[in-house]
């Protein structure tokens, strides 16, 4: 019972650092790259508008966000876990890989960039997460 309850909270907790990491380079992205002049990104509505006017460096932090992030998340998962590290790892990617799908319909962007974001950003980041956590594990 006690392994279960640890894989839970590992799982909540690569959920969440990885959430909070995502959000936080998201949030600085604007200070290193700044948007086209006159754009608001802080809305969705405003986000949608600015999309055609970015170039490929303002694509950059976003990938950056959803990788790290999902690296992130899914280290902490499988540091955590006591039992199927891999495939819980795997499922924090998996999770940031929905929301990432959630968010191309949401905010619509150019094909490369959504290609490179779901084929890299989520599954690969979480199995490179795994394995730092089982080779810092061994």
């Amino acid at each position: 019972m006690k392994k279960i309850l640890l894989n839970i909270l590992a799982v909540i907790l690569g959920l969440f650092i990885g959430g909070f990491v995502n959000m936080s380079i998201i949030n600085i992205s604007g200070s290193i790259i700044p948007p086209p002049n006159g754009i608001d990104i802080t809305t969705e509505e405003g986000l949608k508008a600015a999309i055609p006017l970015f170039e490929p460096k303002h694509f950059l932090f976003p990938f950056l966000a959803h990788a790290i992030g999902t690296l992130v998340g899914a280290f902490i998962t499988a540091l955590i876990a006591k039992t199927y590290r891999k495939i819980l790892a795997l499922v924090i990617g998996l999770a940031f890989l929905i929301g990432g799908i959630m968010m191309v319909f949401m905010v619509p962007s150019p094909t490369w960039f959504t290609l490179t974001d779901l084929i890299l950003a989520y599954i690969p980041m979480a199995f490179l997460g795994y394995s730092f956590a089982f080779k810092l594990k061994k």
